[in-house]
């Protein structure tokens, strides 16, 4: 019989994940996009769903599935390696009465997960008799006729070979361009990495392989060369390979070294350009990084490396000394030395400074404060990584377009 098609307001209840490989990492970033109270039991779990429980998103425990996990929780999700375990769980769930979907056999699930997709405030899930791929393949071509724009299907005869280099913007998964939808519609593969809106990978068809290239700071990672032989091993195997980055794969995404390294081995590279999250996170709380008689330049700086440090390409001399937009990645832990080392070569102490948290995302939050007393202030206030730091007459030019109060 036709399943009974139902959309769950979710927001503030508790949902149960049961597992923490690559199926939870595709299906809870959805659940916490509905407001879920999403619970994680997995002993072992992604570098990206560690990131979400550093971020304080989600409740991991760190275990073994055990009866009683269902207790109390709306929705239950088995996405397990074990069909055992799944069973288990969906036995408890329907004891109870609670709906759950079991990953691993659709026939034996209560429940199905419909491929879907966001337009605005339209939401989009489409069922095809059990069949994730079809079910996907037409969920995209529904959502391109409501975006208004081509979306080519799975199932398309041009089919790109290769690797796409793909920016996925800031972090609002609305923010990626029509381009990277396109591409992302057509990947046997997608290698995904911390920063990418991973919104996106609950869109994608249910045999898309999806590899966790998350490089958390100061906590686990996966090496650079490491992500450059995935590429070019599945790309060989005549995949398909989107590499979904934030931001733009070539500000400082290393996109660079991947695409040199794809050319080194004759395999094909297609680069979409993405919303830099330098630009994009002034702009979201409303400052520009550049104003009419207020700043004629700006300038990104990786600081990954601090200042002093024998490895450090960046002249803060000058940077301090001229009049234009700093726009600081990768600042959080070194920011009271990078403001003490421009104080110290010229610019002002009370030079405004804003610091954006998370910006397009729904966590996003901005400080405003001066040169002077922004170490202090980002302590006080707990910022924590992904953040971006504009130092500038600018941020003054924000304040007055008054966009950067925290949601």
């Amino acid at each position: 019989m036709p399943p009974y098609l139902l959309g769950l307001r979710l927001a503030g209840r508790r949902v149960l994940v049961v597992g923490g490989g690559r199926v939870a990492q595709r299906r809870v970033p959805a659940l916490l996009a509905a407001g879920a109270d999403v619970v994680l039991v997995s002993p072992e779990i992604t570098p990206s769903l560690e990131d979400l429980v550093d971020a304080g998103r989600l409740t991991w425990h760190p275990r073994p599935y055990a009866t009683g996990d269902c207790a109390d929780a709306w929705l239950v999700q088995a996405v397990t390696d074990d069909g055992k375990v799944n069973a288990a769980v969906v036995g408890e769930a329907e004891a109870l009465r609670v709906w759950s979907v079991r990953a691993d056999d659709a026939d034996a699930s209560p429940g199905w997960t419909p491929a879907g997709g966001q337009v605005g405030e339209t939401t989009v899930g489409v069922l095809s008799g059990g069949d994730p791929r079809r079910a996907a393949g037409i969920r995209d071509a529904v959502v391109s006729g409501l975006r208004d724009a081509t979306l080519e299907s799975r199932q398309s005869r041009h089919k790109p070979v290769g690797v796409a280099l793909v920016g996925g913007g800031p972090g609002d998964p609305g923010l990626i361009t029509v381009r990277g939808r396109q591409l992302l519609a057509l990947a046997d593969v997608v290698v995904t990495d911390r920063l990418a809106p991973r919104e996106l990978l609950d869109e994608l068809a249910a045999d898309v392989e999806v590899i966790d290239a998350a490089k958390i700071p100061y906590g686990r990672t996966v090496t650079q060369d490491r992500i450059n032989e995935h590429l070019v091993e599945h790309a060989k195997q005549g995949k398909f390979v989107v590499r979904l980055k934030g931001g733009d794969p070539f500000v400082f995404g290393r996109g660079g070294e991947e695409a040199l390294h794809c050319a080194e081995h004759g395999i094909p590279v297609i680069v979409v350009p993405g919303i830099t999250s330098a630009v994009a996170a002034p702009s979201a709380v409303g400052i520009p990084v550049t104003h009419r008689s207020v700043s004629q330049e700006f300038h990104v700086i990786s600081a990954h490396v601090p200042p002093g440090h024998p490895d450090s390409t960046v002249d803060w001399p000058s940077l301090a000394a001229s009049r234009g937009t700093l726009v600081l990645l990768m600042a959080v832990e070194r920011m009271e030395l990078i403001a003490g080392t421009l104080v110290e070569h010229g610019r002002p102490p009370e030079t405004p400074v804003a610091v954006i948290q998370e910006a397009t995302l729904p966590g996003q939050r901005s400080l405003t404060t001066t040169l002077d007393a922004v170490g202090a202030d980002m302590r006080a206030a707990e910022v924590r990584p992904p953040a971006i730091v504009v130092v500038g007459d600018v941020v003054a030019v924000g304040r007055e377009i008054d966009l950067g109060r925290s949601p």
